[in-house]
């Protein structure tokens, strides 16, 4: 293991600018009252949604609905667009006015993830899957010129639209040292004995730093941790995802990576990463059991039916809570008619309301169950509210 350090890195001077070059991790950390504190916390509540969560009797129902809210979350900080209801409905097969190219991005997203969380069956959270991620995330999206699954070759930089290396707010190693740096943040990652949520709010820290894509990072560097969380068996499923906290703190999450590279801040950046994983946690496991009991209210109203079809239904809203007759026909291997009856059932009890007034390929919504979806990510501990 590398000797830690209290610096995070060094610039070099590249002729009319200069390059952070991260320092190897781990850094010489502070423990100080409150750091320790901030973490018992994160790991006490990350440790209740695994369980608890676990104890959901379909806990990977909830899945498929929480990887799409994260994905939509993670690419609307760099941009995109589109809302959770407009890719749910066009997963489902409706028509939204919303451009492909920010649905494609968002469904790039899901695929990368997806794949990454099968992936670790075989291979470890490494620089190889780093690779794999981007170029299943940049696949046909805007910014594939960016060579999907290849480090850069040439200087890239972070500042505001329009900026240039001479104005940018910073700028991360030169091409030469992005292989390096990401060699000695792999040994990192598989040799840490720091506590594993400290270790990747350092890892991820380091990913920003090294920035070692044209395009792609941000959203790579997030995907990271929720596989990180996954491969550590810290959740036995990805039902934690910290793009919302970041996307509600954007202002205190850039400042963070900034103080870090800049003055070696990082308490303040364990703290506040720390506190990420104990409110989305929070906020997790509310979701998942608001979820769950409303599933359960709407199987027990239509308890009795003469068919179980309805209720099969309601097993294909669970995942989306969007849906088409012909959508649920050919999911459930239905005759459409019977589909239709059925969700013509859950109609008349409430549970979907139609949304499209198209007479053919009609889109049915489960707003209940969206409205849990798309709520804000709560910030405040429950013990406060």
């Amino acid at each position: 293991m590398t000797k830690p350090t209290d610096i995070s890195g060094k610039f070099v001077r590249q002729g009319a600018y200069s390059a952070f070059v991260p320092a190897p991790l781990p850094p010489g950390l502070t423990w100080t009252p409150r750091l320790v504190g901030v973490l018992s916390e994160a790991d006490r509540l990350i440790g209740r949604l695994a369980g608890e969560g676990g104890r959901l009797p379909n806990p990977h129902i909830l899945m498929r609905p929480f990887v799409r809210r994260e994905a939509v979350l993670s690419s609307k900080i760099e941009g995109t667009q589109a809302t959770l209801g407009e890719f749910l409905a066009a997963e489902a097969g409706a028509v939204v006015e919303r451009s492909p190219e920010d649905l494609r991005e968002v469904g790039n997203y899901v695929v990368a993830l997806e794949y990454g969380i099968s992936r670790l069956d075989r291979l470890p959270l490494s620089v190889r899957l780093i690779r794999e991620l981007h170029e299943k995330l940049m696949e046909g999206v805007r910014g594939q010129h960016a060579t999907p699954g290849v480090f850069r070759k040439t200087q890239n930089w972070i500042g505001r639209p329009g900026s240039t290396l001479a104005t940018a707010t910073f700028i991360p190693p030169p091409p030469g040292e992005v292989e390096p740096c990401l060699s000695a943040w792999e040994k990192f990652v598989h040799e840490s004995g720091l506590p594993p949520l400290v270790t990747i709010a350092l890892a991820h820290y380091q990913f920003e730093a090294i920035h070692p894509f044209l395009d792609g990072n941000g959203r790579v560097g997030r995907l990271l941790i929720t596989l990180f969380l996954i491969e550590r068996k810290i959740l036995p499923t990805p039902l934690l995802y910290l793009s919302a906290f970041f996307e509600a703190s954007r202002r205190d999450y850039y400042g963070g990576l900034r103080a870090v590279s800049e003055r070696g801040a990082w308490n303040d950046w364990l703290e506040y990463f720390l506190q990420g994983i104990a409110r989305m946690s929070e906020d997790a496991l509310s979701r998942a059991t608001r979820i769950h009991d409303l599933l359960g209210e709407w199987r027990a109203k239509l308890a009795g039916q003469p068919t179980n079809t309805p209720l099969r239904v309601i097993d294909l809203l669970a995942a989306n809570p969007f849906l088409t007759i012909t959508g649920a026909a050919r999911n459930l291997d239905l005759a459409f008619t019977t589909a239709q009856r059925a969700i013509d059932r859950l109609e008349q009890y409430g549970v979907v309301q139609r949304v499209s007034d198209a007479k053919r390929d009609r889109v049915y919504c489960a707003q209940a169950l969206l409205d849990i979806l798309e709520e804000p990510a709560q910030l405040i501990p429950a013990s406060a509210q």
